[in-house]
């Protein structure tokens, strides 16, 4: 029993806006959605990669709540764990990683055999699948090209959780292949050279830099935000 307390509760830290979707923090992961939305009017943005500048700001659990408040907005979407260093999504859904993002590249395992639907409805997810040697060569592959076209054909919107980009060149070969790439800056926390390197590899990678969200951030208790939209709800 106390085992599944932990894991509900862990559920509903990291996934805030499945477990408590009139919540302030909900309401800001609807924000970033709708922001993203009206920073491409002409275009569908369908792959999206999620990334920090360093570890531990807040990248796994922002991609994975802005998957859920696109599949509340009724498109079918996919989360890739593409962090094939220490991968993290399959903790935060409670799901195996034996196979997942690295069978399917390898050709070990099919597409079918390895997406699997979580317990939001309109949302699947691509594990990592166990970790590979070679992780950047992986992605850097035609076989991951192939993958994101085939991906493309069944998903409205494919969202990529990819490892910092300034620890490994992981994220800018993934921010190369997709549409755009959000940028996650832990409030308090990342330094502002860091930040600004960020953006600059996220650039050079040949990527269009949607945005950045401001992670960690405490509003002041008194603040007209918490009033209105209340914190327990």
């Amino acid at each position: 029993m106390a085992r599944k307390k932990k894991v509900l509760q862990d559920t509903a830290r990291k996934l805030i806006s499945f477990t408590t979707p009139r919540s302030f923090v909900s309401e800001q992961f609807r924000t970033l959605r709708t922001n993203i939305t009206f920073s491409s009017p002409d275009a569908d943005i369908r792959t999206m990669v999620v990334t920090s500048a360093a570890p531990s700001e807040g990248k796994s659990t922002t991609s994975a709540n802005l998957a859920v408040v696109y599949a509340q907005e009724g498109k079918n979407v996919l989360l890739v764990d593409g962090d094939m260093r220490k991968p993290t999504t399959h903790h935060t859904f409670h799901m195996g990683n034996t196979i997942g993002l690295s069978s399917v590249l390898t050709r070990q395992s099919s597409i079918e055999e390895a997406v699997r639907t979580t317990v939001v409805d309109r949302l699947d997810l691509l594990t990592c699948g166990p970790i590979p040697p070679n992780p950047a060569e992986l992605l850097s592959s035609k076989s991951m090209d192939m993958l994101i076209q085939q991906l493309k054909e069944r998903y409205d919107l494919i969202i990529f959780d990819a490892p910092p980009i300034l620890s490994v060149t992981d994220g800018q070969i993934l921010s190369n292949k997709c549409d755009g790439t959000i940028l996650v800056v832990s409030s308090g926390n990342t330094e502002k050279d860091m930040a600004l390197k960020a953006k600059e590899a996220i650039v050079s990678s040949n990527s269009r830099l949607i945005g950045a969200v401001l992670n960690n951030f405490e509003l002041p208790k008194d603040s007209n935000y918490y009033q209105y939209y209340g914190t327990t709800e």
